[in-house]
């Protein structure tokens, strides 16, 4: 089922108009709107606290997937922001997006210990001890 948060968005609010509107009809109109009225405030609680499960992705999306290329701003200190995104399954690719120039670089395997930027010669990071 898709949608359903939204689609119990929408009936909650057809009957709490559908009741306000039979409640000024007169007493038979209270007696059938009442109930109504009650039932879409009741929906429209749960719709709010219905959390939407998330969409998953298909295997092509997932290895089609890559960072946008964007600068970043500068970090502390002057320093050069990146970002480094690493694949759970296999096969494992690690992303790594400079922030000073924006290029994106493919690895295959794990983070490595220290990188340079292709693009801009910016050393990134260097840190053998952090390798797992």
């Amino acid at each position: 089922m898709t949608n359903v948060r939204t689609n119990m968005f929408i009936a909650s609010w057809l009957c709490i108009i559908l009741a306000s509107g039979l409640v000024f009809t007169g007493a038979m109109g209270l007696v059938v709107g009442a109930p109504i009225g009650l039932a879409g405030a009741i929906l429209l609680l749960f719709a709010i606290a219905r959390v939407d499960e998330p969409t998953p992705m298909s295997e092509k999306a997932i290895g089609e997937w890559a960072p946008e290329g964007v600068e970043m701003p500068e970090g502390v200190g002057g320093s050069v922001m990146f970002r480094v995104d690493t694949t759970l399954d296999y096969p494992i690719k690690t992303s790594i997006l400079c922030g000073n120039c924006g290029e994106v670089t493919w690895k295959d395997g794990k983070r490595p210990s220290n990188f340079t930027c292709p693009a801009c010669e910016t050393e990134l990071w260097d840190h053998p001890e952090e390798e797992e």
